[in-house]
């Protein structure tokens, strides 16, 4: 009788991800998902890229007021998004 090795498929994509694009790659999807939940509709759609290289989130925006005053929260966006993934995603924003 031949036994397979049977899993979940959410682990099985877990895996896949981890092997093709590294280890936090599905944590760092997580935090930017949650960009439009943390920010608020209005900074939401005021947003332009969003991405995370190296713990790094890249936030473009298009206006200068708005990146001005998101400055002032870079410490409070950090913690609020690493709160919804649940682990420390996110060291630094750079906002441009």
């Amino acid at each position: 009788m031949i036994y397979y090795d049977v899993k979940p498929l959410g682990d099985l994509i877990k895996e896949f991800c981890e092997l093709h694009k590294g280890a936090g790659y599905l944590d760092e999807q997580k935090a930017l998902q949650s960009w439009s939940q943390v920010v608020g509709p209005f900074i939401a759609t005021h947003t332009i890229d969003l991405s995370i290289k190296n713990q790094v989130l890249y936030v473009r925006v298009d206006s200068d007021a708005l990146r001005h005053e998101l400055n002032y929260s870079k410490s409070l966006l950090m913690k609020n998004l690493n709160e919804r993934v649940g682990k420390e995603v996110i060291k630094e924003i750079v906002l441009s």
